[in-house]
Parts: C-alpha cells; structure tokens; sequence
C-alpha cells in the first residue's frame, strides 16, 4: 500500500502594504547651546539669575563693576565736545573769509589755510564720536545679557570674582529647550539600498520629508510628539562605514534632556506590493541561497530559489522567487521532500506583523548591517 500524504499547513501569499522603519540609537542634544562669557575684565558686583532656572535673551544675567568704563566714557565724550566746539569755529571762521578773499582783505593762502582747518577738525569729530561709541560699547559690556533664551545651568563664579575678556571658562551655559535634535547613524550600504527603492518607486516616501521619525525614551515608553528628519551626512565615516542622519523634535513640555539616550524609530518608506514569508518558511543553503516549499495545484511540492534579505518582524520580505497566489508550506516541513504529494491541512493568509515587532527586526538588522563594514 502507498504511504499517505503528508499534511503540511501552507500560507498562500499576498501583496501587503506594510511600512519599513529602522530603531536606532542615539542621544539628545539642544538645538542651541550658549555659552555666556565676559567681553571685557572688571569685578562682578551682581549675579542676578537662580541657577537652571529660564531665562530669555538680552536678560541681564551678571553686572560687572562700571567705575572705569564709565569714566572713560565721560572723558570720550568731553573730548567729543570739544572736537565739536572746535570745528564751529573754525567753520565760522572759513565762512568770514569767503567774503574777505573777494575783496583781498586776506590772501588767498589765509583762506585756504581756514578751509583745511575746518576739514581736519572735522576728521577729529570723527574720530572723538569713534572713540565715544566704543567707551559705550564696553561701558554696556558690564551688563553681561542672556544670548539666547533657554534654561541656564550653574554659575562658575560669584560676586568679587575677577573676568577676563580672554578667559577660557563660561561663566555659565545656557540649553534651548523648545526643540531638540538627534543624530544617528547607518550603514552607508543600507542608505544606498533605501535610496535605490525610492528612486525606483518600489518604496513610497512617508511623508514630505521623506521621513517621520519618533522616538521610545529610556523607561519605554513613546513620546508623544513626532519629529522630521532633517538631513543625511554629506560623507561617510571611513571607520565605521556609516552616514550620520539628524532629526529634529519638538519640547513644548521640556520632557526631552540634552545627554538623554532615546531609541529613534525611522519610518523610511512604504512597500504597497510586499510579499512576506515567516521565517520559519525558509531555508538556506551551505552558499547562502534562501529557498521555500511551495504547493502546487496539484498538490506536488517544489522548491523555489527566493531572495529574502531583510526581515520584517518575524518574516522575510521576498523580494523574488514568489508570486501573489502561491502557497507556501510553514508546517510540516520535515516530512516534505521535492515531487511529493502532500496534504493541505490548513491555509492562512498573509500575516503582518505588529509595528513593535517589525521595529524591533528592523533595528537587529540595521545594527547587523552597520557593523559589517567595520568588520570588514
């Protein structure tokens, strides 16, 4: 008597929309990031902020002792007005002597002499009102402002301490909390691949700019708020073999800290036409070649070559070797062999897998891929 057919469960394959996205981490830098320091030396008289508190900019944030500046700011602006004083009369005096040299009541030379007079006092004028604008300048550099606005941390000096202009500590540094940026990396062979299938049309861009990034914080849980991918390296780093890509968040709530580790998750693309096989499906070779089962209408197992790369939660997109309608054996494999007669005992349709999951793969694979170069 023949042997009875073996039962095997098959999973008849369909195009599915699924969306590609990649975990990666990184942490939170600000957006902007100030570090406030003296633009001329003195003594600080006043610190007039409470450390990590906000503060907006052009708020005064330290007074240095005024004294000398404001001394000199008096004495430039005595040497203006003299200057000043000066040059009317010696205006006055060339306006005389444009009537008198018509008349030879002077000479010529006399006239000329008043004329240049004028035109140098002027010069001096000039330079008294430079000199005047710069004593103000630092005479107003001993209020030491905010240049931004944002949350200011400690203060590395107290009242009595003595600033120098040229002094390479900050006297404190200010975050811009309201939005913050991350920058992650991939592997430069992943980012070549996504680009091919976009420009391809096979993948669908998410999105106006291309992509929407949202982030899982260090306790689990998602942030509420969404952020854009801004740009891509211009270079690639040559030891790792990577392209550092910079996304942008909101923090109306000020949730997001500058050093915090967050996981990004990348929505890269959507694939509207995916085939997707469980892992458990395929089988490779000793040279790397994947390959599944497949029933036919008559019942008769036949094994196709496919090209499954990329993982997608717990299944592989197959890129080639499959077509919409055919059914896949997932169980009962170890009683399958090529050219034998099977029964079907069960057909599931295509599963996709949860965005959890699918994310989770995405990011084993992406991390796979990222160190492969630098293995090499």
């Amino acid at each position: 008597m023949a042997a009875p057919a073996a039962e095997v469960g098959v999973q008849t394959v369909q195009p599915t929309h699924i969306v590609l996205t990649t975990e990666l981490s990184g942490r939170l830098s600000s957006l902007k990031v100030s570090d406030v320091r003296p633009q001329i030396s003195g003594i600080v008289q006043k610190r007039l902020f409470v450390e990590g508190s906000d503060v907006k900019a052009g708020q005064q944030l330290y007074q240095i002792d005024p004294a000398s500046y404001q001394a000199s700011y008096d004495e430039a602006r005595g040497t203006l007005a003299k200057a000043k004083a000066t040059l009317a009369s010696a205006k006055t005096k060339a306006d005389r002597y444009v009537d008198l040299v018509k008349i030879k009541a002077v000479s010529q030379q006399d006239y000329d002499d008043a004329i240049a007079a004028v035109r140098e006092d002027e010069a001096d004028v000039i330079a008294d009102q430079a000199s005047l604008e710069s004593a103000r300048v630092n005479l107003d550099r001993t209020r030491i402002t905010a240049p931004i606005s944002g949350r200011i941390g400690a203060s590395s000096v107290t009242e009595g301490a003595l600033v120098t202009s040229d002094q390479t500590t900050a006297l404190a540094t200010i975050h811009a909390f309201d939005q913050m940026y991350l920058d992650v990396t991939r592997s430069s062979a992943e980012w070549l691949k996504l680009r091919r299938a976009l420009a391809s049309g096979k993948l669908k861009r998410s999105g106006e700019n291309g992509a929407e990034v949202s982030l899982v914080l260090e306790d689990g849980t998602a942030y509420a708020h969404t952020g854009t991918l801004q740009f891509s390296g211009i270079s690639v780093d040559t030891t790792t073999g990577s392209v550092t890509l910079r996304a942008i968040f909101p923090n109306p709530e000020r949730e997001l800290l500058p050093g915090m580790f967050v996981r990004a998750k990348l929505e890269e693309g959507a694939d509207d036409n995916a085939i997707l096989v469980p892992q458990i499906a395929v089988t490779r070779g000793s040279d790397g070649q994947a390959s599944v089962y497949v029933v036919d209408a008559s019942s008769t197992v036949r094994q196709a070559s496919v090209k499954a790369d990329d993982a997608y939660g717990d299944q592989w997109i197959v890129t080639d070797g499959l077509h919409s309608g055919e059914r896949v054996v997932v169980s009962g494999l170890q009683g399958v062999s090529v050219g034998a007669k099977v029964k079907v005992a069960a057909d599931t349709a295509s599963a996709v897998p949860t965005a959890s999951s699918a994310s989770a793969a995405s990011a084993a694979s992406a991390a796979s891929t990222a160190a492969a170069p630098a293995a090499r």
